[in-house]
């Protein structure tokens, strides 16, 4: 573990011995890079993204809380990708480095704190090894009240071109998208034309993304859903963040808790996703 600065922002870079690493920006406990140990860079950071700490992230993997998107009454996505967190802790176990950040409710500026009344501590785990990568995010209310919550990691995966990409275990699954009513894959494989926005509710298994000649497998556990997102052409174009060209360039996987829980007093919740290539 080393520390050193991405942009301006300053960050934690996790490596295992066998070359495997992985960058952690402090400003939103935010994934910013995983190299699996042949080098090669499995995820997507835009080049016209803001890298000093005056608005989120593009690309990596954005941690979301406590709601997502627009369904709520609270800053879009939450505010966890856009608070500053803590490194805690760092080691090595079977061969994987490992980093766990943390983030309080006392740590937040005070326009966030003022607008969520409860007490909270989120960690993110962070371990990388070989040809894998394995996140843990856990959500811990601190206080004596419950309060309902959202959360999802926002994966921007690299690929090399949008319309070779295929999405497998979705078959069968319903989703929602911008349709009056929901629908139930019928596809075995998902294609790229253009656009595409949906969340899968329930997931029955792993998913797979083939991507040229590497495929990535993604499993999850107490992430109920997944939101599948590219904005294609005309959407990037009204990004101010993403340059016109890079829709192309990356999707979108995130293991997600959609609709609302609702985390008792003293209690924990903890979603994880395990990402290799094989």
């Amino acid at each position: 573990m080393s520390n050193s600065t991405f942009g301006q922002l300053p960050a934690v870079i996790i490596r295992a011995a066998d070359g495997a690493q992985a960058t952690v920006t402090l400003y939103g406990g935010h994934l910013v890079s995983w190299r699996t140990s042949d080098g090669q860079e499995r995820l997507f950071c835009s080049r016209a993204s803001s890298l000093d700490g005056s608005r989120a992230i593009r690309g990596g993997v954005p941690v979301i809380f406590p709601q997502f998107g627009a369904r709520g009454t609270g800053m879009r996505h939450g505010f966890a990708r856009v608070a500053t967190w803590q490194l805690e802790s760092t080691g090595d176990a079977d061969g994987a480095a490992w980093a766990q950040f943390v983030l309080h409710h006392a740590d937040l500026p005070e326009a966030i704190a003022a607008a969520w009344d409860y007490a909270f501590t989120l960690r993110l785990r962070v371990a990388v090894t070989g040809s894998a990568l394995e996140l843990q995010l856990s959500v811990h209310n601190t206080g004596e009240q419950a309060f309902p919550f959202s959360a999802a990691l926002h994966s921007y995966f690299a690929i090399d071109q949008l319309s070779e990409a295929r999405i497998g275990g979705l078959q069968r699954v319903r989703y929602s998208d911008d349709a009056p009513q929901d629908a139930l894959q019928a596809e075995e494989l998902l294609q790229f034309a253009d656009k595409l926005d949906r969340i899968y509710y329930q997931l029955p298994g792993a998913l797979s993304l083939q991507a040229g000649a590497a495929t990535l497998r993604l499993e999850q556990q107490g992430f109920t859903d997944a939101v599948v997102w590219n904005p294609g052409a005309q959407d990037a174009a009204a990004l101010p963040d993403l340059a016109d060209d890079e829709y192309q360039r990356f999707i979108c996987i995130e293991p997600a808790l959609i609709q609302p829980d609702t985390l008792a007093a003293g209690a924990e919740w903890t979603g994880r996703q395990r990402l290799e290539c094989v």
